[in-house]
C-alpha cells in the first residue's frame, strides 16, 4: 500500500476522533443539565416500626444528571458513612425497573416526577441544580416501615399467595401452540402479567387501597384457560385477604394508575368488580 494512503487515512482517522470529542464536549458545556449539581433531600428517618420518625436534611454536592436516583443516594450514604453517621436504609435489588424492589415517595408522588418510572430509573437530570427533594417511605398501614425508607411489604405476598396461581396438576410441559388463545385476550393477560408488586399504587392512593395490585394478578389468570379452573374462588380469597391485611377500598379516582410504573389499566379493577360479582351470584358458599 502506497506510504502516502497510509498517511492519509491516519491523520483522516484522528480527524474523526478529535472532531467527535470536540462536539461532545461542546454539547456537554452548552447544556445546563449536564452540569453537576447541589441539592438539599428532607429524608425520611426512622429507626423501626415501634419509634417516631421525623425528615432530616442532607445536603449533597456534585451529582452528575446522569445518575439514577439510587446512585445519588449511594453517594450520600458513602458521605454518611465518611463521617461516622449511619447510612440510610431503603430498597432495592435489580436497579433494572424489573424486580419491583424500589419503593421512594419523591416529592409527593411514587417514584417521582417521571411518568411511566420506577425509582430506580429516575435519573438525576430531572431534577434542578438547589433543588429541594422530599423522600419519604410508603404509607399505609399495611405497609410497615422497617427502618428509615424501607418498608414490609409483604402483605402483597399473602394476597398472592391467596389464589394468585394455578394449582391444577397438567402433567407434562404441553407445548406453547396447544391452547389457542385469541391475540387480543393473550395481550390483555400479559398486560395485567407486567405488574411489579412495587406497591406504588398503594402509596399514591388516599385510601391505601390494593386493587389495581389485585386486579392485575386477578385479571391475567381470569383471561387464560388455565386459570378457568379457580376463577371464582380466586377472587374471592384474594380479595379476602386484601381486606384482612388492612387495605382501604377503592373509590376509582385513578391515581394509582397514573402513578403505576408499568401502566396497569384501572380496566383490570372493572374486570375485577365483574369477576367478584359472578362469583358471589354463583357460590357455593352463600
Amino acid at each position: 500500500m502506497n506510504l502516502r494512503l497510509i498517511l492519509f487515512r491516519t491523520d483522516l482517522f484522528e480527524f474523526i476522533i478529535h472532531s467527535s470529542t470536540f462536539i461532545i464536549k461542546n454539547m456537554a458545556g452548552n447544556n445546563p443539565n449536564s452540569k453537576p449539581m447541589n441539592l438539599t433531600l428532607k429524608v425520611w428517618r426512622q429507626k423501626n416500626a415501634k419509634t417516631t420518625g421525623q425528615l432530616v436534611t442532607y445536603n449533597v454536592k456534585d451529582i452528575s444528571p446522569e445518575m439514577s436516583f439510587l446512585e445519588m443516594f449511594d453517594v450520600l450514604n458513602e458521605d454518611l458513612l465518611r463521617q461516622g453517621q449511619e447510612p440510610i436504609a431503603f430498597d432495592h435489588d435489580c436497579r433494572e425497573g424489573i424486580c419491583g424492589m424500589c419503593s421512594m415517595f419523591i416529592n409527593g408522588r411514587a417514584h417521582g416526577p417521571e411518568k411511566g418510572t420506577t425509582t430506580c430509573q429516575l435519573h438525576m437530570r430531572k431534577f434542578n441544580d438547589g433543588d429541594t427533594i422530599v423522600v419519604e417511605p410508603w404509607r399505609a398501614n399495611a405497609f410497615t416501615v422497617h427502618k428509615d425508607l424501607s418498608t414490609d411489604r409483604s402483605a402483597l405476598d399473602r394476597i398472592q399467595q391467596a389464589g394468585g396461581y394455578v394449582s391444577v396438576n397438567t402433567g407434562g410441559v404441553p407445548d406453547a401452540n396447544e391452547i389457542p388463545i385469541p391475540k387480543a385476550i393473550a395481550d390483555k393477560a400479559f398486560d395485567a402479567a407486567t405488574c411489579i408488586q412495587c406497591g406504588a399504587c398503594v402509596a399514591a392512593c388516599k385510601n391505601a387501597s390494593a386493587m389495581l395490585f389485585l386486579s392485575a394478578k386477578v385479571s391475567q389468570l381470569a383471561l387464560l384457560p388455565q386459570g378457568q379452573h379457580e376463577r371464582k374462588t380466586r377472587v374471592e380469597n384474594m380479595l379476602a385477604q386484601h381486606d384482612a391485611e388492612g387495605f382501604g377500598s377503592c373509590t376509582n379516582i385513578g391515581s394509582c394508575a397514573a402513578e403505576c410504573p408499568v401502566g396497569i389499566s384501572l380496566e383490570n379493577i372493572a374486570m375485577l368488580n365483574r369477576e367478584y360479582i359472578i362469583a358471589k351470584a354463583t357460590s357455593e358458599n352463600v
